[in-house]
C-alpha cells in the first residue's frame, strides 16, 4: 500500500514554523475554492527535464524558444550554464505526419531518444503507448513497431541497438539496425500468464511495472513470468453507456492465492530461455531482480509471504546454479527498497536495512560477507543517492539532524570523513550529474518555498528556480505558517504534530478543530517544508484550527515506533489520535466540543475509526476512500502488517470500523470512487450497510467512474466544495 504512503503528496505537501512571527494575519486576499482547485493560484514551479549526461560535466534540458515558442533538447554545461549544442527540437518530431511529443529518454549511448506517443494509463503506475525511435545523428524517427497495437515499458538496450517491450502479456525486442521484431514469449493471456511486466498487486506494493532488464552486455534479457491463473478476479462496473460494463482483473486479497512467479533469462544470440532457481516454493514473493556488473551473474530476492525474511541471490548463467549469499530476518517485517548498488570491482555491494533499529548503509563483499556498516546512529538514512568510485564517497539523504527535516551527507566507504552538504535548516533532495561533481538541490522550509539550485563541492553556482511569485502570493492572501507542536501521550509517548492557526486568531477565543490524518505504516505528514494543502487555509480563513498528528506507527523514529502497529492495524494509532484530540480540548484556545477529523485512504480508515471509537471525542468526520475492513485489501500490503485473516482474525475484525458501525454518534460523511481500483468501492459500501444496519444517519458521496484519487476535469472543485460544506455544517 505504497500508494496509501504517498496520497498525502497528493493531497500536498506541509510546511511549518516551530515560532512563528505572528499569529495574527491581516488578510489582503479571501481564498477561494476556485483558487485552489481551478485557477492553480498557489502553484510553486519545479525544475523539469534535466537529464545529466555521461560526461558529468553537461545536462539536457528542455528549451523554449521566445519568439516562435518552439521547444527544444539542448545540451548545457553545468559550470556555466550555457548551452553547448542544440540536439532536436519539435520539428525534428514529425513521423508521417504525426507530431511527437518532446521528451529526454536517452540510449545509454546517447545517440538516440525514446518518444512515447498516444501514452495512456492502464493502472495508477503503468501505461502504454505508441513509441518511437529518433537517431539523433540522422534525424531519422522509427517506430518500434510497425503493428497497430501499442506497446509498455519499452527499453533501450545497454548499446542502444535494440528495445525491449510488452505487448498482449508477451516480451518483444526490435532491433534497430535491422528493423527486426522478435517474439521472446509466446504464452501471455490477459488475466493469466504476464511476461516482462508485473501484476496489479506488485505494481502497487513493490513499486516497479516493467519487470525484464537487459544485461550489462545486451546480449541476455531477465524477465519475471506471473502466472495469476488462481488469482481472484475483482469486478468494477463502469458507468460509461446505456449499459454499464464490467471491468475484472486479477486482485489478490488479503489471504487469498497470489501470483506464482518465475525469472527466466533469454539470450538473444541462440534464442534459449533459462529458468532461474528460486527455489521449490511457489507462495513466496520475488520483490526485485537485478543485474550485476557481470552479465553472466543476476541477483535475485527472495522474500516469504509474510514478509519477514528476506534472502539475496545470485544466480550464474553459466553454471545455471543459485547461491544465496545473503539472509535478513525481522520479527515484524521488511520494507523493499531499491539500494542494492553493486560497485563496479563487482566484488562489493551497498544495501540499506534497518535490522538494528534505524535504517543504515551497510557494505559486503560479493560472497555475502558483511565489510561494515557505514552509517551509524539513532536516525535514519532515507535515500541512497549513489557512490562515486573514483573518490570512494557515497552520499545520501538522512534524518540526522531530526525526524522532521533531510539533509544531504556525503561519507566515505570506510564510514569517515562524513560531511554534511546542504547547509539550510529544513527539508533537502539532491540530483547529482553522472560523476557527482555537480547535484541539483532542492530546498525548502518554512519560510522557503522550494528553492532549486545547481551546485558543486564548494558551493551554490547558480540559482534554477527560486519560487519568489509563489511566496509573494502566499503573503499576499495570509498564508500562515504552520506551528510544530509535540505533546506526550498518557501512555508516555511523545507525538509530534502541526496546526495552522485561524486568522487572525486570539488566544482567548475558542475555535473549532479539524484534524488531518494520514497515520500509515512508514508514513510522515508532520515534516517541515514549503508547500500547502491550501485547503486547510481556506478552512483557516473561515475560524478553524487545523492540526495533524503524526500517530504510533508513522515512520523516521526507528524502526520499533514504525512497527508497534504490526498484527493490530488501527489499534493504537486510532486511540494516539483520540489522545491528541483530547490534549487539544485541554487547550484555551480550542472549543473541545467541536473537534473533528478527516482523512483519504489510511486517512479515511483512520477517520471512520475516530468517529466511532472515538465518538466521545470527535463531533464529525469525513473518510475519503477508506479501507473499512482489511480482509477487502491486498495480500501483499494487508498481510506485511497483519498476516492472513486465518492467523489473525481478531487483529482484522477488531480493528474494522465496520464492527463499530454502532458506536457511531457524531456527523460522518463517507465518499468514494465507484472505479478505484486499489482501495475498492466495496468498502463503502459494506460500511454503508453496517451504519443502516445500526440505524446511524450518515451522509456518503460517491464519484462515478473515478478512482482512488478522485480527480479530473471538476471533480477536485465539486468534491472539496462537499467537504466544505460539511464541515461548516456540521463543526
Amino acid at each position: 500500500m505504497n500508494k496509501l504512503i504517498l496520497i498525502f503528496f497528493l493531497l500536498g505537501n506541509y510546511a511549518f514554523a516551530q515560532t512563528p512571527e505572528k499569529t495574527t494575519l491581516e488578510i489582503s486576499k479571501k481564498i477561494t475554492l476556485e483558487d485552489i482547485y481551478k485557477n492553480n493560484t498557489f502553484r510553486t514551479n519545479a525544475v523539469s527535464g534535466f537529464r545529466s549526461m555521461n560526461d558529468g560535466k553537461s545536462y539536457v534540458s528542455i528549451e523554449t524558444n521566445p519568439v516562435s515558442k518552439e521547444r527544444s533538447i539542448a545540451r548545457r554545461n553545468y559550470s556555466d550554464g550555457k548551452i553547448s549544442e542544440e540536439l532536436f527540437s519539435e520539428s525534428d518530431l514529425v513521423y508521417n505526419d504525426i507530431k511527437l511529443p518532446i521528451g529526454t529518454d536517452f540510449s545509454s549511448d546517447e545517440k538516440k531518444v525514446l518518444i512515447a506517443y498516444q501514452s495512456e494509463p492502464i493502472y495508477r503506475h503503468s501505461t502504454k503507448a505508441f513509441y518511437y525511435v529518433l537517431d539523433l545523428q540522422t534525424k531519422k524517427i522509427s517506430p518500434v513497431s510497425d503493428k497497430k497495437e501499442k506497446q509498455m515499458y519499452a527499453t533501450f538496450s545497454p548499446d542502444g541497438s535494440k528495445v525491449g517491450f510488452i505487448r498482449d502479456n508477451n516480451l518483444f525486442y526490435t532491433d534497430l539496425s535491422s528493423g527486426e521484431e522478435v517474439q521472446v514469449t509466446y504464452d501471455g493471456k490477459y488475466n493469466q500468464i504476464i511476461n516482462g511486466g508485473t501484476d496489479w498487486v506488485y505494481q502497487e506494493e513493490f513499486s516497479f511495472t516493467s519487470a525484464f532488464f537487459w544485461s550489462p552486455d545486451s546480449k541476455q534479457i531477465a524477465f519475471y513470468r506471473f502466472d495469476e491463473t488462481e488469482v481472484k478476479e475483482f469486478s468494477m462496473t463502469m458507468f460509461t453507456g446505456l449499459y454499464p460494463t464490467e471491468y475484472k482483473f486479477k486482485y489478490p486479497k488479503a489471504g487469498e492465492k497470489n501470483s506464482i512467479i518465475s525469472i527466466h533469462v533469454y539470450t538473444l544470440a541462440n534464442k534459449n530461455t533459462s529458468t532461474v532457481d528460486i527455489g521449490p516454493e511457489k507462495d513466496q514473493y520475488i520483490p526485485r531482480v537485478k543485474w550485476t556488473q557481470d552479465s553472466n551473474i543476476l541477483s535475485v530476492l527472495r522474500m516469504n509471504r509474510h514478509q519477514n525474511k528476506l534472502e539475496y541471490l545470485l544466480w550464474n548463467e553459466k553454471t545455471q546454479s543459485t547461491n544465496t549469499i545473503l539472509t535478513e530476518t525481522d520479527p515484524y517485517y521488511i520494507d523493499i527498497n531499491d539500494d542494492l548498488t553493486f560497485l563496479k570491482d563487482n566484488k562489493r555491494f551497498l544495501i540499506t536495512s534497518e535490522h538494528n533499529g534505524y535504517n543504515h548503509i551497510y557494505l559486503y563483499n560479493i560472497d555475502g560477507k558483511l565489510i561494515s556498516q557505514i552509517t551509524k546512529g539513532n536516525w535514519e538514512v532515507t535515500k541512497l543517492y549513489g557512490v562515486n568510485e573514483e573518490t570512494g564517497n557515497l552520499y545520501f539523504q538522512s534524518t540526522e539532524s531530526s525526524p522532521l527535516q533531510r539533509d544531504i551527507y556525503s561519507i566515505n566507504l570506510s564510514g569517515n570523513k562524513k560531511e554534511k552538504i546542504s547547509l539550510s535548516e529544513g527539508t533537502n533532495s539532491a540530483t547529482f550529474s553522472a560523476d557527482f561533481s555537480y547535484y541539483i538541490l532542492n530546498y525548502s522550509s518554512v519560510n522557503t518555498p522550494p528553492y532549486i539550485t545547481l551546485n558543486n563541492s564548494k558551493g551554490i553556482i547558480r540559482v534554477l528556480e527560486d519560487n519568489h511569485t509563489s511566496k509573494k502570493v502566499s503573503e499576499e492572501y495570509g498564508i500562515s505558517p504552520r506551528e510544530f507542536f509535540n505533546f506526550t501521550t498518557s501512555e508516555g509517548t511523545a507525538l509530534n504534530g502541526y496546526m495552522i492557526k485561524p486568522a487572525n486568531f486570539k488566544k482567548d477565543t475558542k475555535y473549532p478543530v479539524l484534524m488531518f490524518v494520514y497515520g500509515g505504516p512508514g508514513s510522515q505528514n508532520v515534516v517541515n517544508s514549503w508547500t500547502h494543502n491550501y485547503w486547510f487555509d481556506y478552512l483557516a480563513q473561515n475560524g478553524y484550527l487545523i492540526v495533524c498528528v503524526d500517530n504510533r506507527g508513522t515512520g523516521f523514529r526507528g524502526a520499533e515506533f514504525k512497527k508497534m502497529t504490526y498484527l493490530e492495524l488501527g489499534k493504537y494509532e486510532t486511540i494516539d489520535q483520540i489522545e491528541a484530540a483530547k490534549w487539544l480540548g485541554e487547550q484555551s484556545y480550542v472549543d473541545k466540543d467541536r473537534i473533528g477529523i478527516w482523512g483519504w485512504s489510511y486517512g479515511g480508515y483512520m477517520a471512520s475509526l475516530a468517529i466511532t471509537k472515538g465518538a466521545d471525542v470527535f463531533k464529525a468526520a469525513i473518510a475519503v476512500a477508506p479501507v473499512t475492513n482489511w480482509r477487502f485489501y491486498d495480500s501483499i500490503y494487508t498481510e506485511r502488517y497483519m498476516r492472513t485473516p486465518q492467523e489473525n482474525p481478531s487483529g482484522y475484525d477488531n480493528n474494522s470500523p465496520i464492527n463499530s458501525a454502532e458506536k457511531l454518534k457524531g456527523s460522518f460523511l463517507l465518499i468514494h470512487g465507484t472505479a478505484d481500483d486499489n482501495v475498492h468501492f466495496q468498502n463503502s459500501v459494506m460500511f454503508s450497510e453496517a451504519l443502516i444496519n445500526a440505524n446511524k444517519p450518515f451522509d456518503q458521496a460517491y464519484y462515478p467512474n473515478k478512482n482512488h484519487s478522485i480527480n479530473g476535469g471538476n471533480t477536485s472543485l465539486h468534491l472539496y466544495t462537499k467537504m466544505s460544506d460539511f464541515v461548516f455544517n456540521e463543526l
